[in-house]
C-alpha cells in the first residue's frame, strides 16, 4: 500500500465517520496527511487528520480519533491502529498490504513516482544561460546538473515545465570577445579587458578558416566578422558540450530578438501603463523603490541606449506572454543583489511575485585533487570548465555529485574519491545497488526463478525485519519526488537512493532474505516474493538516478 493509497484510505474512513455521526462533510480536506512516524516503534505511518477537524467538526479531536481508528481497524490492509496524545493516529498495515507494494512497483515500472501533484503548473525553468564569450565554467556545470535535474522532478510530479537558455548575444561583452578572437588571429596580445585561453585562439583560427579573407577587411568590419561567427561557433560548442552532459534545452532565446523585434519598447509601454516608469535627468527609470527595493533601476539611458535590466524586463515579460505562470531563474553566487530588483520588477507589471517569480542561488564548487583546489583549465586558463569536470569524473558521477548537495551550499567535489570504486563513493555505492539487482534477476533465471504471473505472488511473505525496512524505503519514493519538486532541492532524491542502497544491502547481506535457492533446495514462493522486491528495488534505483540524469547499470 502506497502512501497516497493510505492517504485515500483515512480520507475514505473519516468521511464514513462524519456521515454516521451527522458532522459536514465540507469541513473534509482534499487529501489527508500521513507520515513516516520519526520513531518505527510507534507505527508503519501517522495522521493527524482527527487533530485537524476535531475543533472545526465540534468534536474532542482525541474522541474523534477513537472513531477514525475503529473505522479504520475495518478497512483492507490495516493491521491496527493505536491513538497517540491528543488524537495521533499510528497505523500500522498487515504484512500482505506493505508486501503488495513490491509487486505494484514492478508493474508500474518507469510510472513508479509519478504524481499530478503540481499539474496545472506552467513552469519557465531557465538555468546555466552562461555568456558565449568561453566554454561553460564549472558554476555553470552546477546549474546544468541542479537544473537538468530540477526539470525532471517537476514534469514528473505533474508541471508542465519549458527548460530555457539565455544567449546573451548582445552587450559589450561580446565586443570584447571579438577584439580578443581578432588579436588573436593578428597574433597580438588580447585587449586588457579582453579575454584570454587557448580556446580563443581555436576560435580565432576556426574563423579564419572560415572567412580567410577577414584579416584583410579594416579592423570594424574585421571585428564584425569575427563577432558574428566567433559567437556562433562559441555557442555551437557550448551546446555540444552541455549535450554530452545530458542536458539539452526546449528553447535557445537570444538576447537580439528583444533588441531587434521591439520587446524592449513593450516592455517598456507596459510598465509605463502599470505606473511605474518616470523620467530623470533625460534616462527612463522604473520605480522598483515602490516594492522594495534598495533604489529605483534605469531602463534607457539618456544617450538612448537601452540597460540590461530594460532586457530583463522585456525577456520577463516575454516569458509571462508564452503562457508561463512561474518563471524560474536559476543564478550564480554572485547575482543576490538581482534578487530584489527582479521581484519588484515583477510587481511592477503587476505580477505577485511570491508567486510567479523565483531566483535560485548557487553557491561556488571547487574541483579538488589531493586536497588542493583545481584552478586552471588546459583550455579557458583561468577557470575549470565543463569538460574538464567531465574529464576527471565521467558524466554520471560530475552529475550526482553536484546534484548530490543543496545548491545554496559551497561544496568541495574530491576527484579521488567520486572516480574511486567503493562504497564511499556515493555514486558507486547507489550504481552498484542498480547492477546487483540485476545481476541477482539474471542468476534467478538461470536457476528456473522468475516473477512469474503477478496474480501468483504472495506478498504476506515479505516478512522480515530487513524485508520490511527495504519495503518501508521503496514506499517513500513517491514522497520523496513531491517534496524536491516543491522544495526545488533535487539533492533529496540523491540522499534517498543512498538510503535505499543502505537497506538494500543490508537485506541481501542477511541469509534468511537469500533470494535465489540454494543447492539443491526447490524454489518456492518465497523465494518468488522476494525477486518482486529485488526488482523493485531496481525500478525505485533506476527512476531516481533518471531523474538525476545519471545511468542505471546493469553491470558493474
Amino acid at each position: 500500500m502506497t502512501p497516497a493509497n493510505l492517504a485515500d484510505t483515512v480520507l475514505s474512513a473519516a468521511r464514513a465517520v462524519f456521515e454516521t455521526r451527522g458532522l459536514d462533510v465540507a469541513l473534509l480536506p482534499a487529501t489527508a496527511t500521513v507520515e513516516r512516524p520519526r520513531n518505527p516503534e510507534h507505527g508503519d505511518y501517522a495522521s493527524n487528520l482527527a487533530l485537524q477537524l476535531g475543533k472545526k467538526a465540534g468534536v474532542v479531536p482525541r474522541e474523534l480519533a477513537a472513531a477514525l481508528a475503529e473505522e479504520l481497524g475495518r478497512r483492507d490492509g490495516i493491521k491496527s491502529v493505536e491513538i497517540a496524545g491528543p488524537g495521533f493516529l499510528n497505523i500500522r498495515l498487515d504484512a500482505a498490504a506493505a508486501g503488495a507494494l513490491a509487486r505494484d512497483i514492478v508493474l508500474a515500472g518507469e510510472a513508479y513516482g509519478r504524481t499530478d501533484r503540481l499539474a496545472g503548473e506552467h513552469v519557465n525553468l531557465e538555468f546555466v544561460s552562461a555568456n558565449p564569450t568561453g566554454p561553460v565554467h564549472i558554476g555553470g556545470v552546477r546549474w546544468a546538473a541542479v537544473g537538468d535535474a530540477l526539470s525532471r522532478l517537476l514534469r514528473t510530479a505533474g508541471a508542465q515545465v519549458g527548460t530555457e537558455y539565455y544567449f546573451n548575444d548582445a552587450g559589450s561583452q561580446i565586443d570584447r570577445f571579438a577584439r580578443s578572437l581578432l588579436a588573436a588571429a593578428k597574433g597580438e596580445p588580447a585587449p586588457e579587458d579582453g579575454y584570454g585561453g587557448a580556446y580563443i585562439a581555436e576560435i580565432a583560427a576556426d574563423v579564419v578558416k572560415a572567412e580567410p579573407g577577414v584579416l584583410s577587411q579594416d579592423d570594424a568590419a574585421a571585428q564584425e566578422t569575427f563577432r558574428r561567427i566567433g559567437v556562433e561557433l562559441m555557442f555551437a560548442e557550448i551546446k555540444k558540450s552541455l549535450t554530452e552532459f545530458g542536458v539539452r534545452f526546449d528553447t535557445y532565446f537570444n538576447e537580439k530578438d528583444l533588441h531587434e523585434g521591439g520587446k524592449l519598447q513593450e516592455a517598456l509601454d507596459r510598465l509605463r501603463e502599470q505606473g511605474h516608469v518616470f523620467e530623470l535627468d533625460g534616462a527612463t527609470w522604473l520605480r522598483t523603490t515602490d516594492f522594495g527595493d534598495d533604489k529605483d533601476r534605469v531602463l534607457r539611458k539618456s544617450d538612448g541606449d537601452w540597460t540590461y535590466f530594460a532586457a530583463d524586463c522585456a525577456y520577463y515579460l516575454d516569458k509571462r506572454k508564452r503562457g508561463f505562470d512561474r518563471v524560474v531563474i536559476m543564478l550564480g553566487a554572485d547575482h543576490h543583489g538581482y534578487i530584489g530588483r527582479m521581484k519588484a520588477m515583477a510587481a511592477c507589471f503587476g505580477d505577485d511575485p511570491s508567486k510567479n517569480l523565483e531566483i535560485l542561488i548557487g553557491q561556488l564548487v571547487n574541483l579538488v585533487r589531493d586536497g588542493e583546489p583545481l584552478r586552471m583549465s588546459k583550455r579557458a586558463g583561468t577557470v575549470v570548465t565543463l569538460e574538464d569536470f567531465v574529464e576527471a569524473l565521467g558524466v554520471d558521477a560530475a552529475r550526482y555529485a553536484l546534484a548530490r548537495y543543496s545548491s545554496d551550499s559551497p561544496i568541495d567535489i574530491d576527484i579521488e574519491l567520486w572516480t574511486k570504486a567503493g562504497n564511499d563513493n556515493p555514486v558507486y555505492y547507489v550504481q552498484y545497488v542498480a547492477a546487483r539487482t540485476a545481476n541477482v534477476a539474471r542468476n534467478a533465471a538461470d536457476l528456473g526463478l522468475t516473477r512469474g504471473d503477478a496474480d501468483a505472488f504472495k506478498p504476506e511473505l515479505l516478512s522480515h525485519e530487513k524485508v520490511n525496512a527495504l519495503l518501508k524505503s521503496l514506499n517513500e519514493y513517491p514522497d520523496v519526488i513531491v517534496r524536491s519538486a516543491e522544495l526545488r532541492e533535487p539533492h533529496h532524491v540523491a540522499r534517498y537512493l543512498e538510503k535505499v542502497a543502505g537497506d538494500y544491502h543490508r537485506f541481501y547481506a542477511d541469509p534468511e532474505c537469500r533470494i535465489t535457492p540454494m543447492g539443491d533446495e526447490e524454489i518456492n514462493d518465497r523465494h518468488v516474493a522476494l525477486l518482486w522486491l529485488n526488482d523493485a528495488t531496481r525500478t525505485v534505483i533506476a527512476n531516481g538516478l533518471a531523474l538525476l540524469g545519471v545511468s542505471a547499470p546493469e553491470r558493474m
